[in-house]
């Protein structure tokens, strides 16, 4: 099964040797399913040439906002939209939840109350919680009509939402390690996220997430079409 990675930012420099790019992160954390990754960096324009190049999308984190004038964002609206049209399997993560919903009418916005970096609780509607580092200060504000919200938390609404079954999308980074949330505190965080969010999350550094669970869900809407429950 391929699937086809939308990326819509790059890694920082000063972590690239480490962790090459987000796809790649993607790629380990659904190692295991049988899945080929084919990668196009949209960020760069480079846009497949139809949607029916995967059996099923990606679509990554970025420093952008949804909101910014960039050339790559009409182009990765409308690819959206005839994904979802056509009922193809497609997950977003961070920046990739934000496009998605503003793509389907729904309402980003740099959030009032500030940034959220590292290790987060969300509760779910089905009364699970679920800990996921996080690395946001935008956030879907109104989703769209038809949308279902799975999860929360006091900070972020609509943590992860459900589009018709097939489309799914979560606020926080299942692709996430720890080591990538330190790398960010020490080279993107510093003078832009308050410094007690950032001596918070590298003191949950150490703590368990369940990234595993997400890539599991993730793993089997790709396969079956279907969000899990």
């Amino acid at each position: 099964m391929i699937i086809g990675i939308l990326q819509t930012g790059h890694m920082p420099d000063e972590l690239k040797p480490e962790f090459s790019d987000y796809a790649r992160l993607f790629a380990q954390l659904l190692a295991g399913h049988d899945f080929e990754f084919r990668v196009f960096n949209v960020v760069d324009m480079v846009f497949p040439d139809s949607i029916g190049d995967a059996d099923g999308w990606l679509i990554t984190g970025s420093r952008h906002g949804v909101y910014e004038d960039h050339p790559f964002i009409p182009p990765l609206e409308a690819l959206i939209r005839d994904i979802h049209a056509a009922r193809i399997p497609l997950i977003g993560v961070c920046f990739g939840h934000q496009i998605i919903a503003q793509a389907l009418g729904g309402r980003v916005e740099k959030f009032a109350g500030g940034w959220c970096v590292g290790r987060q609780e969300y509760h779910l509607t089905d009364g699970r919680k679920l800990h996921l580092n996080a690395w946001h200060q935008d956030q879907v504000i109104a989703p769209c009509d038809g949308a279902v919200t799975l999860a929360s938390n006091a900070f972020c609404a609509h943590a992860m939402l459900s589009y018709g079954g097939h489309t799914f999308t979560v606020q926080a980074h299942p692709e996430f390690g720890a080591d990538v949330i330190a790398g960010l505190i020490a080279h993107r965080g510093q003078g832009i996220v308050p410094d007690p969010l950032l001596a918070q999350a590298r003191a949950n550094l150490g703590a368990s997430t369940d990234n595993g669970i997400l890539a599991d869900q993730m793993a089997a809407l790709f396969k079956t079409a279907k969000v899990p429950a």
